[in-house]
């Protein structure tokens, strides 16, 4: 990889981060993974209040700079696409209930999103509820 193509990665991952929500938003883990000869991105924010990961989306392309592209073409009309959802939950052991929210094409994909790097075990879920249309 040259530094032309670093430069290209940490422009796009600046512009994805840009439309996800600027400065106050979740911090942004951008990872790639190798999946018959392509690249699959899955974005993963970072909430810096209760430190916790979840899914914010992925996509496969033909390399790194193809998936970047694609996920950037998602996030530029991901809110009119996909309805927002509200998930009360908290870890088990703890007693403070969370509240995360997810934009996702359904329940599923929401509480795919919340589990994401975790066992299923692991998290209790108190409410799923699908938001009014703003």
């Amino acid at each position: 990889m040259t530094t032309n193509l670093h430069v290209e990665i940490s422009e796009l991952q600046r512009q994805i981060e840009d439309y996800i929500g600027g400065q106050n938003a979740a911090s942004l883990v951008f990872e790639f993974t190798d999946i018959s000869g392509n690249q699959k991105l899955d974005v993963i924010t970072v909430n810096p209040r209760h430190r916790q990961s979840f899914l914010f989306h992925s996509v496969e392309g033909i390399d790194q700079i193809d998936a970047l592209k694609k996920m950037l073409d998602y996030v530029k009309t991901y809110k009119e696409k996909e309805s927002s959802y509200t998930v009360q939950w908290t870890i088990v052991g703890d007693s403070e209930l969370q509240t995360s929210y997810f934009r996702a094409r359904n329940i599923i994909e929401a509480l795919d999103k919340l589990y994401y790097g975790r066992e299923v075990n692991s998290v209790t879920v108190f409410s799923v509820v699908l938001n009014p249309i703003a």
